[in-house]
């Protein structure tokens, strides 16, 4: 691919996958503490419990980060969320730290490390960062 093209568009796919991923966390959110969409295992979760506190930290950070405001801390928070899931809920009571798909831990590995790449590269041009002159291009 020209490298004009893929300089043009990076920043604008980093928008995107910024948008999909915090969308992704807020849902978890709004699925702990509000029911909705309705996931069974959720289903009586004690807001102070660690999955209700975590529902707190995904429903505030996936927001943030889905906008694009304060997007490069939000990301960061987000990221350390999805390592602290993956060693806490998938690693810890079933070992396996290098095999995540025996543990169900993609999904919070990966979590980790898209959130750490958003941390990096930033929220890209279509963020509220962005549009209040808060990013480096």
């Amino acid at each position: 691919m020209d490298n004009s093209l893929c300089a043009t568009w990076a920043p604008r796919i980093t928008s995107l996958i910024r948008i999909g991923a915090g969308y992704m966390l807020f849902i978890h959110g709004t699925a702990k503490l509000f029911g909705t969409p309705h996931v069974a295992a959720f289903e009586h979760l004690q807001v102070t419990s660690i999955f209700g506190i975590a529902g707190i930290i995904e429903l505030v950070f996936g927001a943030l980060v889905l906008l694009g405001l304060f997007a490069r801390p939000a990301a960061f928070v987000a990221s350390g969320l999805g390592a602290a899931a993956y060693l806490v809920g998938h690693v810890a009571p079933k070992g396996h730290f290098l095999l995540p798909i025996l543990t169900g831990g993609e999904t919070a590995i990966l979590y980790a490390f898209v959130f750490f790449l958003l941390f990096l590269y930033g929220p890209g041009p279509w963020s509220l960062d962005a549009l209040m002159g808060r990013t480096r291009s």
